[in-house]
């Protein structure tokens, strides 16, 4: 097949939408489909893709008020849609989508549209003139008009079909490139690179790593840090990612206040071995998210033997809980520093669930298997 996938940004630093997209077009491209990635910014594209396939095609930057497509691309968009099967585009909020999807139908070529978890009920209450008048200038016959609204899990569906209501949702889960997860590179790495911030007296390590954004409720964190310290819990968290430099100084200064600048340390954003090594290296992994649509962090997490704490406002919620890897809070300072003192109180459970929760992502999250899916989507989508 010849499918296309359109996301405007492709930068890692902001988040696991990105990655997604760029698992999503490596699986298919090595399955034999024929994959093009459209996008305005190829930052993170991967160096193995300079053969071609995937082909990426870099957008002219769309001048004006109010950018979209942009006049400059149109002429290139058609061209490829001319060829195309299957156009997927990404973020329903993405002002080129519009234009994108009704270039794919005056070719005659059904369109998908991934929502990422931006319909969900937490989402939709922030900003929330802004999106409802999108929406009705457009952005809900976006959504209704596409062969099928894609979905990660049955839980953003259910929060999101509401704002399409003569639209269409399937549901599967994001391709998770298992591949660097085989072989995993052992902690080492990362207790030699982060050794200051560890120390070297045998404390836990509890990990945050994902984008610094108030969503994610950080403060949440560094509040049950502070309770850990009270109660005489001796722990290191170590917060890894980056973000709006005044919201990251907003944290520091909350670790400042808290007293907890021996405890709380920052260290930047981290990917490749030294991220998976990171994980590893963590007693436990804590995300007292707000919203998160599939949680790539959290996975990750899993993937690498490494037990969760998450909240109820993550989709998939039921099925990471499900696999034994996780624990399920509410978001707020007690309920995570009770589940941080729980497991690390207990090793023998804690032990126990690493080697679950990576069981259950290698079985369940099989590239193949949901590879599948996606072709089986695509299938009954004929141009």
């Amino acid at each position: 097949m010849e499918i296309v996938h359109y996301m405007a940004r492709i930068r890692l630093e902001e988040g696991g939408v990105v990655r997604a997209v760029l698992d999503m077009c490596s699986a298919l491209a090595a399955r034999g489909h024929s994959v093009t990635l459209l996008t305005f910014d190829s930052t993170d594209v991967p160096d193995d893709w300079a053969d071609g396939n995937p082909q990426v095609i870099t957008l002219a930057a769309p001048t004006g008020v109010l950018p979209g497509l942009g006049s400059a691309n149109s002429a290139v968009v058609r061209d490829v849609f001319a060829r195309a099967d299957v156009v997927h585009l990404h973020v329903p909020w993405d002002l080129a989508c519009r234009p994108l999807a009704r270039l794919a139908l005056a070719a005659g070529v059904p369109y998908f549209i991934s929502i990422h978890g931006m319909l969900d009920d937490w989402c939709m209450a922030q900003k929330r003139l802004k999106k409802r008048v999108y929406l009705a200038m457009g952005g809900r016959r976006l959504l209704e008009r596409a062969r099928a609204v894609h979905c990660t899990a049955q839980a953003e569906a259910d929060q999101s079909s509401r704002w399409f209501p003569r639209g269409r949702t399937a549901v599967v889960p994001l391709i998770f490139d298992l591949a660097e997860y085989q072989q995993l590179p052992g902690p080492q790495i990362a207790r030699r690179r982060f050794a200051a911030q560890m120390g070297d007296d045998g404390e836990p390590v509890v990990l945050f790593v994902s984008r610094l954004h108030p969503k994610k409720r950080l403060d949440v964190l560094i509040e049950a840090a502070a309770r850990l310290r009270d109660r005489g819990l001796a722990c290191r968290f170590l917060i890894a990612g980056t973000g709006e430099p005044d919201y990251e100084q907003q944290l520091r200064g909350l670790v400042e206040q808290r007293d907890l600048g021996d405890r709380v340390h920052f260290v930047g954003f981290v990917s490749g071995s030294e991220k998976l090594s990171l994980y590893e290296a963590a007693d436990v992994f804590v995300l007292p998210t707000f919203q998160e649509n599939w949680g790539f962090v959290l996975v990750e997490s899993l993937a690498c033997g490494t037990p969760v704490i998450t909240t109820r406002a993550v989709d998939i919620w039921p099925e990471l809980q499900s696999s034994g890897g996780a624990v399920i809070v509410d978001a707020t300072p007690d309920a995570t520093a009770a589940a941080i003192a729980e497991l690390l109180g207990d090793r023998e459970r804690l032990d126990a669930m690493g080697p679950k929760g990576r069981a259950w992502v290698l079985d369940n999250l099989n590239i193949d298997r949901v590879l599948d899916s996606y072709e089986q989507l695509y299938r009954q989508a004929p141009s």
